[in-house]
């Protein structure tokens, strides 16, 4: 027995092995709570309390930076704008990349709570304007801080490098580009493995979602102009309406999903604004069509983008414009692909979580929607194995209200959106913490 306690003692790491799957949890688990009480919960009201705009997150890069210096890691600031990368080397092994995202919505808070945020600030177009962390990222950071700590506390137990990004503006699909323009691989290191969660309001706490097929899709911003020929309303023969046939090309792209991608696959093409004309009797000579599309592929986007551009063309050609004024079609450069997990790694995760949690943890829950996110800028040129994965944010009384007739839960981006951070934190860093210890076992 004497010679094992010694072998146990110089052998953190086996010893930490040795253990039933549950003691592990549960010590983990106390030790996640007892942080929350003692940190966390102050941490996550200041960063609610102080949401900033994206790629204007100047005081939370600063919070967030220095929480993660004064815990031992060597940090990098103003990176791609206001982004932040911090490392934490702790002998051979892979490099593990795990990003939060920092920045909060252009929203007034409506949600009632207590420690609601009453921010404003001057966004870039110099309006001042109320900011709200309305899509949760304040969960994000204040987690990231969290999963930190506990891989400092339990550096015995892995090996390798953990690389830790803040990440800004990524509402606006502008920060991950940022950041690998500004030489992020080059000057940091290329991940072997990159996660990131997001706590959503659609699954109740205590939840996990994850899933080997796509997360989020792909996000396209395009814009129609249409080049018409002005005229009198009352003499519409002599002109050729830009209005007219703005209407017709949006009713032609609504076939473009149902007949040219297979039945069970998804899309979706939205013109969310139609622009055009300055008065009731006159036909205007331009029109100027904003659309947003999504897909779950990168050939399901080339066959919905070129849809796009066969129907405004051909519309022109049905409406007698010349070759060289039909309409044009522009993809705007804040475009995302869709994110796509790993299915090795996630399974393996999937696999650890199990384990740890038990598979009540896992939401079977259809996904909803065809919401994009700028993580992937990360991990698809280079191909980096990701994992992508949720973190449930509502109680579960409150679905069941809302299943009652009672009050419904808010959406993200509402100014009524709100989440119970106790359990969501702390759900956040201890999935992140046993999945960060699985790839950085020695």
């Amino acid at each position: 027995m004497h010679r094992f306690a010694q072998m146990l003692k110089i052998c953190p790491v086996v010893f930490a092995m040795l253990l039933p799957n549950t003691l592990l949890a549960e010590s983990l688990g106390d030790d996640v709570d007892a942080l929350y009480q003692s940190k966390l919960r102050d941490l996550f009201l200041y960063f609610h309390q102080n949401p900033e705009l994206s790629t204007m997150e100047q005081k939370t890069a600063t919070r967030l930076a220095d929480e993660l210096e004064q815990l031992g890691y060597r940090v990098e600031r103003n990176v791609g704008g206001t982004g932040i990368v911090a490392l934490l080397e702790n002998g051979e092994g892979p490099l593990v990349m795990f990003r939060a995202d920092m920045d909060g919505l252009p929203v007034e808070e409506k949600s009632g709570l207590a420690y609601a945020s009453r921010a404003r600030q001057v966004d870039p177009n110099g309006n001042e304007v109320f900011v709200m962390h309305a899509c949760g990222h304040d969960v994000h950071i204040t987690s990231l801080v969290g999963t930190a700590q506990m891989m400092v506390e339990k550096r015995d137990q892995w090996r390798g490098t953990l690389m830790l990004i803040g990440q800004p503006a990524e509402e606006r699909v502008l920060g991950a580009a940022a950041m690998r323009a500004d030489n992020l691989w080059d000057r940091f290191g290329q991940p072997d493995y990159a996660m990131a969660f997001h706590v959503t309001s659609t699954l109740p706490t205590g939840m996990l979602g994850a899933s080997t097929e796509s997360p989020y899709s792909g996000a396209d911003t395009v814009d129609i102009y249409i080049t018409g020929v002005g005229a009198h309303g009352a003499s519409p023969h002599r002109g050729i309406d830009p209005i007219v046939l703005g209407s017709q090309i949006v009713l032609g792209l609504q076939t473009i999903v149902s007949r040219t991608l297979p039945p069970r696959r998804p899309g979706v093409i939205t013109v969310g604004a139609f622009h055009s004309g300055t008065k009731h009797n006159i036909i205007s000579d331009a029109a100027h069509l904003q659309l947003t599309v999504r897909s779950e592929s990168v050939e399901d986007r080339t066959l919905l983008l070129d849809g796009i551009r066969r129907v405004a063309e051909n519309m022109g050609r049905v409406a007698g414009l010349p070759e060289d004024q039909l309409p044009r079609v522009v993809v705007s450069e804040e475009s995302v692909p869709p994110t796509l997990n790993d299915r090795a790694l996630t399974e393996r995760i999937m696999g650890v979580w199990g384990e740890h949690f038990g598979a009540g943890v896992f939401s079977t829950g259809e996904r909803l929607g065809m919401g994009a996110e700028d993580f992937p800028i990360f991990t698809v040129n280079p191909y980096i194995p990701s994992l992508y994965f949720a973190v449930g944010g509502t109680p579960p009384e409150d679905f069941a209200r809302e299943k009652a007739g009672g009050e419904p839960v808010p959406s993200h981006h509402s100014p009524l959106f709100k989440i119970e951070p106790d359990r969501s934190v702390a759900l956040g860093v201890e999935a992140s913490v046993t999945a960060l210890l699985e790839l950085l076992t020695p």
